[in-house]
């Protein structure tokens, strides 16, 4: 814990980079074994729709440790959602024309199933925050 830090927020921070590193291999892992299973590519877009929510909630928790669990759901859909709805102008294929990180991050198009699946990622974010958070118990979450 550094100097002026909360109790319980390093623990926090370090159960959300933990579930950002998982997040990222389980992305990876999905896309691999769909592709070895030889399942349509649905399958591993639409799960990866789900874990780049995910992926946005652990990064609200590692900037905001004590915020509650539905408020980091929230605001990892809302960002999600901002970013997809982003797509329906160039702003998004354009930058992400020059670099591969922007087209990781911001896609390129618009795709309205996304939606659905970016809430479906925000509730498994939020239930397993809620957990975690339940588990520590309020004065260590």
């Amino acid at each position: 814990m550094t100097k002026g830090e909360r109790p319980g927020t390093a623990g926090t921070r370090l159960a959300a980079c933990g579930a950002a590193v998982l997040t990222v291999a389980a992305g990876l892992g999905i896309r691999a074994g769909a592709a070895r299973a030889g399942l349509g590519g649905d399958v591993a877009k639409y799960a990866g729709d789900a874990l780049y929510t995910v992926l946005v909630q652990t990064l609200v928790v590692l900037a905001a440790p004590r915020v509650r669990p539905a408020t980091a759901a929230v605001s990892a859909l809302a960002i999600s959602w901002a970013v997809e709805f982003a797509q329906l102008s160039d702003v998004p294929a354009e930058l992400s024309r020059h670099s591969v990180v922007a087209r990781l991050v911001l896609g390129t198009t618009f795709n309205a199933p996304d939606l659905f699946w970016y809430a479906v990622g925000a509730a498994g974010a939020w239930a397993v925050h809620a957990w975690g958070r339940a588990r520590r118990g309020p004065a260590l979450a």
